[in-house]
Order: C-alpha cells, then sequence, then structure tokens
C-alpha cells in the first residue's frame, strides 16, 4: 500500500475552481472518479490523516499511487465529465449499480426500415424506443398480443421476415390481421413507419387523444351505416382500453414522473424506480450497489441520476424526478437533467398527498430487494472467498488471487487455430477484458507452440504499456523483448493488456503448463503464479512437478478454477467456429489467388450465396465496393472452373445417371456438431 504523501500535490498547484480529478494506482489505473466545487478543498480532505478518514476513503487513497485533475468552467460540466469517465473507466472504487435482476423492455426498432416490435434485455441500442422496463416478459406479451389489433406493427424476426419476402406469402398474424404483412408489400414502408409511431405514442401515455380520435371514427361510421367498420373500431377500443387497464392509475393528474427510492445499510444499497407515464406505472427496475465509497443517501441518489439519464434526450427524461433527499449540487443536476431532456425537468422530494404515498411504496419494494439481496449475497460472498484461499493455500501462493487469466487453444485438426483468454476478478467473470487471439505463426495441432506464442503475446503487451509509463525498460527483462523500442505516448485511456495477474491457468497439463511458465521467464516476470488444469481427472499441474496438486472433489477452490477453464474454453470454441464458419462460407472464393476475407465477405454480401455470385456477370461483380475489374475477371474465372459438372443423362430414356460413388467429405467431421477432439480440448 502506498502511502499519500508521497504522491500528494504541492500546496500550490491545485486550483481553487470547479473541476473533476481521477486517482490512479500503481498500474495506471484508474480507481476513483470524483467532481467538485473547489478541487483545492475537496483533495485536501483526502490527504489529511489516514487513520481519520472513512475506511473506505482510506483504503482507496492508500491504494492510489497518483491524483490528477481536469478543471472545467462550471458545475454542470464537472457533472457530465465525470459521469462520461465513470462510463469509461469503470474505477473500483466509485459506486457501481447493477441490476439487481435482468428486466426486460418492450422495444421498438425504429432504427430499421420495417420497425419491429420486441422483447428486449441488455444495453440500449441506438435508434431503438424502449418502454419499460417490466417484471415479466409474458406482461410485455399479453399487452402487444392486445394492441397488435390496432396497430398491427411487425413482430418477427430478420429470417422469418426475409423468408416471406421470398416466398411472397406472410406469415400467420398476417393471415390473422395482426400484422399488416409488409414483407409482401401489403403495406408501403412509410405506412408501416407511421404504424409504430402511433404504437410508440400510444405506449409513451399519450392514449386520450388516440381513443377520442377512434371513438369519433367509430360514431361516424356508424353514422353512415357502415356498421362493420363501426363494429372493428369498437373491438379496437376495447382492446386498447383492456391493456391500458393492465396499469392502473396512481396519479390522478396524469403525470409524466419517475420515482426514486432508496433502501441502505453501512456497506451496500438498494434502489427502485418506478415509472410513471400518464399516471400509470409504465415500468419498474432494481439496482444494488455497494458502497465502496463513503457516501449518503443524497450521494447515492446523485449516482442514481447519472446513470438513469445519462444516456438518455428527450422525452426519455420525464417532466419530473421525485427523489428521496436532494443532492448537493440539486442546481447543477437540474440544469443537467433539463439540458438532456431539452425543457424544464422539476427535481423534488414529495412532502404531502398521492406523490408521497407512492414513494412510500417504492421505497417498501426497495428494503425488500436489499432484504432479498443481502440473503443472496451472503452465500456468495463466502463461496467465493472460501474459494480464492483454497487455491492459494493447494498453489502455495502469498496471497488470494484477486485476478485469475485462463488460455485455452483451439483448433479443428490443425486449421483455424486460436486461442482465448478470459478474466476473472474476485472469483467473478470481468468479460468486459475477455481477449481472442489468431496464432498465425504455424500451422498445425502444437498446442504447446500455439499456449507459449499466446502466454508470450499477451505478457509482451503488458511490458508495452509498463514501458510507456517508464516503471520498466527492456533492461530489466532477462530476455529480449522485440518490438519495444519506440512506443507512442501514453493517452490516459484504459489499456488492454495492462494489468497483471496473480495466476494464470491454463487448459491442459504439464506441457502446456511448462510452455506458458517458459514464455514467462524468457520475458523476465517472475511475480505470476502459473498452473494447469487437466481436463481428464481435472488435475492441477505446476511449473516443474512431476505429480498434479489434486483438490477434493467438493473443493469451491476446484469449482471455481473449473468454471474458469470451461468459460475460456467456451469462448475459444466460439470464436474457432465463427472463423470457421465464414471460411466454409465462401468455398470456392477461397482458392481465388490475392482474395483476402474482407473482400469475400464483401461479395458473399452483395449477392447472398456463391451461386447468385457464379451467375454475376463481370461487370455486376465490378459493382462490388473494392472490387476492380481484373480481380472481378479472376474471379468469374475461379467459379467458373469450380462449377459442378452438370448431370449425367440417358440419352435414350431422358432420365438422369445417378452417381453411387461416395460423396466427399464437406463440413465438420462425423461424430455430429461437437468436433474433434482437438476442437474440444487440448489436453490430450
Amino acid at each position: 500500500m502506498a502511502d499519500p504523501s508521497s504522491y500528494r500535490p504541492q500546496p500550490g498547484q491545485i486550483p481553487d475552481s470547479p473541476g473533476v480529478y481521477r486517482f490512479r494506482d500503481e498500474h495506471r489505473r484508474v480507481i476513483y472518479v470524483g467532481k467538485a466545487k473547489s478541487l483545492r478543498q475537496r483533495l485536501a480532505n483526502y490527504f489529511q490523516d489516514v487513520a481519520g478518514l472513512h475506511p473506505r476513503t482510506a483504503t482507496m487513497v492508500t491504494t492510489a499511487a497518483s491524483v490528477e485533475w481536469t478543471v472545467v468552467s462550471t458545475e454542470v460540466e464537472a457533472l457530465q465529465l465525470e459521469y462520461s469517465w465513470i462510463k469509461e473507466y469503470d474505477p473500483r472504487f466509485n459506486v457501481k449499480y447493477r441490476d439487481d435482476k435482468s428486466y426486460p423492455s418492450l422495444a421498438v426498432t425504429m432504427n430499421e426500415e420495417f420497425p419491429r416490435v420486441q422483447v428486449m434485455r441488455g444495453p440500449k441500442k441506438k435508434g431503438v424506443r424502449y418502454f419499460g422496463p417490466y417484471a415479466h416478459a409474458w406482461a410485455i406479451r399479453e399487452t402487444v398480443d392486445l394492441m397488435l389489433r390496432v396497430f398491427p406493427v411487425r413482430t418477427c424476426s430478420a429470417g422469418v421476415f426475409k423468408r416471406s419476402a421470398q416466398i411472397g406469402r406472410p406469415c400467420l398474424l398476417g393471415y390473422i390481421g395482426k400484422c399488416s404483412a409488409p414483407c409482401v408489400g401489403r403495406v408501403s414502408a412509410e405506412e408501416h413507419r407511421e404504424l409504430a409511431e402511433d404504437f410508440c405514442d400510444f405506449m409513451a401515455g399519450r392514449t386520450g387523444a388516440y381513443l377520442s380520435r377512434l371513438e369519433a371514427q367509430m360514431h361516424e361510421a356508424a353514422e353512415e351505416m357502415e356498421y362493420e367498420k363501426a363494429a372493428r373500431l369498437r373491438d379496437d377500443i376495447g382492446a386498447l382500453r383492456r391493456a391500458m387497464e393492465k396499469n392502473a392509475v396512481v396519479l390522478a393528474d396524469a403525470t409524466d414522473a419517475d420515482l426514486i427510492a432508496v433502501a441502505e445499510d453501512e456497506l451496500e444499497a438498494a434502489v427502485q424506480i418506478f415509472h410513471v407515464r400518464g399516471g400509470r406505472v409504465r415500468g419498474q427496475r432494481g439496482w444494488v450497489t455497494d458502497k465502496v465509497e463513503a457516501v449518503d443517501t443524497a450521494g447515492l441518489v446523485e449516482h442514481a441520476l447519472q446513470q438513469l439519464y445519462g444516456e438518455e434526450t428527450g422525452e426519455a427524461v420525464p417532466k419530473e424526478v421525485l427523489v428521496p433527499a436532494l443532492p448537493e449540487d440539486e442546481t447543477a443536476l437540474g440544469q443537467w437533467l433539463a439540458e438532456r431532456r431539452g425543457s424544464l425537468v422539476s427535481l423534488r422530494v414529495p412532502q404531502r398527498g398521492d406523490k408521497k404515498a407512492l414513494m412510500e411504496t417504492v421505497h417498501r419494494n426497495a428494503l425488500q430487494a436489499l432484504a432479498l439481496h443481502k440473503t443472496k449475497r451472503a452465500a456468495d460472498l463466502t463461496t467465493r472467498s472460501r474459494a480464492l484461499e483454497e487455491i492459494a493455500e493447494a498453489l502455495d501462493l502469498d496471497s488470494a488471487p484477486l485476478r485469475i487469466e485462463c488460455f485455452d487453444i483451439s483448433h479443428l485438426q490443425g486449421d483455424d487455430v486460436v486461442a482465448s483468454m478470459v478474466v476473472f476478478e474476485d472469483g467473478l467473470a470481468r468479460k468486459s477484458e475477455y481477449r481472442r487471439f489468431q496464432i498465425r505463426s504455424f500451422a498445425g495441432q502444437d498446442d504447446v507452440r500455439s499456449m507459449h506464442e499466446v502466454v508470450s503475446r499477451r505478457f509482451r503487451r503488458y511490458l508495452q504499456e509498463k514501458l510507456k509509463t517508464g516503471e520498466w525498460s527492456p533492461e530489466d527483462g532477462d530476455g529480449h523483448v522485440d518490438g519495444m523500442a519506440e512506443q507512442a505516448p501514453d493517452d490516459g485511456r484504459p489499456k488492454r493488456f495492462a494489468y497483471p495477474p496473480q495466476l494464470v491457468v491454463v487448459d491442459g497439463g504439464q506441457p502446456q503448463v511448462a510452455a506458458a511458465r517458459r514464455a514467462l521467464e524468457e520475458l523476465g516476470i517472475d511475480d505470476v503464479a502459473v498452473c494447469g488444469l487437466a481436463k481428464r481427472l481435472e488435475e492441477v499441474w505446476l511449473p516443474g512437478e512431476d505429480d498434479p496438486v489434486v483438490l477434493p472433489r467438493t473443493s469451491e477452490g476446484l469449482y471455481l478454477l473449473q468454471r474458469v477453464r470451461d468459460e475460456a474454453h467456451r469462448f475459444a470454441i466460439q470464436y474457432q467456429r465463427s472463423k470457421r464458419g465464414k471460411r466454409l462460407k465462401a468455398g470456392p472464393l477461397d482458392e481465388v489467388p490475392g482474395l483476402g476475407d474482407t473482400r469475400k465477405q464483401a461479395l458473399i454480401k452483395h449477392f447472398g450465396s456463391v451461386k447468385r455470385l457464379r451467375q454475376a456477370t463481370i461487370d455486376q461483380i465490378c459493382e462490388v465496393p473494392g472490387i476492380g475489374r481484373k480481380t472481378a475477371e479472376t474471379v468469374a474465372a475461379a467459379l467458373a472452373q469450380a462449377a459442378p459438372a452438370a448431370p449425367a443423362v440417358n440419352t435414350a430414356t431422358g432420365e438422369i445417371i445417378e452417381d453411387e460413388s461416395p460423396a466427399p467429405a464437406v463440413g465438420p467431421p462425423p461424430g455430429g456438431s461437437r468436433g474433434t477432439s482437438s476442437e474440444r480440448g487440448t489436453d490430450q
């Protein structure tokens, strides 16, 4: 641990103005981001006696090795920059909200030519309108089923849509009137988009005007004695009212508001959000967080507002936001929310009436969410801590391996050799740190050489990052490291391989472990432990040892190592299969000299298949971006040579003569989709 006084700035260096500051650790990783009205006053609080600091703050300042800051002109700019840096660097000591469960949302893909209504989970995508989130996916499907009668928007997948367009016949929903069938041209793209926009307007809460319009059309049809049309409109109105009844009215004045409630203790906090549109609860979601910094309710609310609206604009930010406590920078936050929405946003604490009662309901939900989370979390924390301790004891490590990296090699009979690297921190997968490698230095089934290359490449990149910061020089290593003489200056961005693990796990036995250890020794790295997990008997192999370490079958440490190994294997297989699929998809194009993967994919994408490409003229092939006439002629000639021979015909009867010779093997070898043993694993 570092002494904060070792990197404390000089008294006159810190400006007395608004700004955002970053604490970095010894590996230059940003571990905390904060903002302040006065940088001088705020940073001074971190460099007082460590014994007088909050325990979490004391841990942060002793983990850090440097501090830097950026001056801004206003508090709103500081708020925006702080949010951007937290999203970019993901600092470990900042409050990080995570969904307490996976909430589905109703999504309308307005970024497509023919918008589609569907259930979506996960991060939001640009150009897609979202409604919710909802507690259950079936609730979304029930609502959509009722509304498709009035708004027959497309709900099918891209594959079904394309298939229906090819055969000229819509799917079942098109026949029963719950889809306008744009796939077969029943409506134009513009008419279908208008339907999707009306659907979005209704879901956004603008229901009164639309229902009034339908009622007027119904009465008009009845007066003109168009009774069938009037009956259809009557049924449409009934369907919409049933959809609206699924959400009870909670605010009589048809308010658009978000209510945020917080339940917390000394270590953790749970946040619940109710999305109210048109006076009805349209969605609900929950977050939980570890209080890794000294933060009160107002601070939790500020972080929640940043995460909730940081990526939102327009009407996604409601007119009113109700919170349990006003943040310290209430004025700046209100101005920031107004900029996100484009109009005034009211940020306040409800004091009485329906809004106060609804806030109490949201708070009760937050209390229940915190209690449920703590029940699950207690067992999870205990299990992960015990697993890391068992691994450290079994491998004779000085401390628990908080960061574990695992490598695996995958190939299909020596072709498309790839490798994967997965990362587990504190016993949990950190997927943003996963990496994939292509093995190009040689071909074949030499998993040992492949493992040596991958580990060397990963840690060579680590030394490159240390070289940029001046923490290491090539003379420090035992071996010569190519490509490190000149490096680009440090731009302050997160690095892909900048942080070393405490433990490297390889999928395999003694040969793979020896290759990984040799790669580290050649780079002069001696502070990273290495082990291998052999799949046959689940034995743990250490470098230079003749006998493996056998962990009990019920060991949590063994279970964690198996999870790490299996995740690396899954990630490698996924990458290898994707590469193989692209290669097999091109087929005869592989034989065209000078045609790389990018132009192969461009040709396949443009024509849809090799068959259609074979039928195209040279001028049509030249229309593909990046394909010149000479290349087009080469492609056409190669495809003509590779064209299948015409079937033999009996001239007397006109029948095709069947070829009874065995067909050449195409695709994966016998044994189903599981692939060869080399594809399934590497510890043969």
